[in-house]
């Protein structure tokens, strides 16, 4: 039996497809011949605001819009982040995404004092696949990849989502139709995986 798969695409351009929007479908392409159940979520077609405090984080609803992309989180056994590094981390649309949807009473809860103490979204794994200008090995390496240890961190590990794998693409903007394609099927093959 497949998994249950949710492919969030955080690429904030609506304007044109990238490099991202096509190893979401490379991805979900395999996934789905291998048989898994895929749903798919496009954050810059959601109207949302910014979270301005912690108490409109803690007490404020959640904006309508984003309803039915938590209740996908909720659904999935694994996920699937696809975004551009921007400025050394994830563009700012996709964080404040993040924000709203990881809310106390949905992606943790409290027991006692401790406010921390369930992890509501664990059992859940995770790949991050960024595509990048700088070669990976340097933003791996060099930069230590902080934006996406962060993610991991800070933010998957904060509600209990683990493991969390990476696909760093470096070189975007000068990429060959050859090395785009090794990426595209790479991608495919880790949908059919389910990985």
């Amino acid at each position: 039996m497949g998994r249950q798969i949710l492919l969030i695409q955080g690429h904030p351009d609506t304007c044109q497809r990238h490099l991202c929007h096509g190893l979401e479908d490379a991805y979900g392409q395999g996934a789905t011949a291998a048989g898994h159940n895929v749903k798919r979520i496009n954050v810059a077609t959601l109207d949302f605001p910014l979270l301005r405090s912690q108490h409109e984080w803690e007490k404020g609803a959640l904006p309508p819009t984003l309803a039915e992309a938590q209740s996908a989180i909720a659904w999935c056994e694994h996920m699937v982040l696809f975004f551009p590094l921007w400025l050394g981390d994830m563009p700012a649309l996709l964080k404040g995404f993040l924000e709203q949807v990881a809310r106390p009473g949905f992606a943790f809860a409290a027991e006692g004092k401790n406010p921390l103490a369930h992890k509501a979204l664990s059992g859940r794994s995770a790949r991050v696949a960024v595509t990048m200008g700088m070669p990976a090995l340097m933003y791996r390496w060099y930069f230590r990849a902080h934006g996406i240890k962060s993610l991991e961190r800070n933010i998957l590990g904060f509600v209990g989502i683990s493991p969390v794998h990476t696909s760093l693409i470096g070189l975007t903007g000068n990429m060959k139709p050859e090395t785009a394609s090794k990426w595209l099927s790479k991608l495919e093959n880790l949908g059919r995986q389910g990985e």
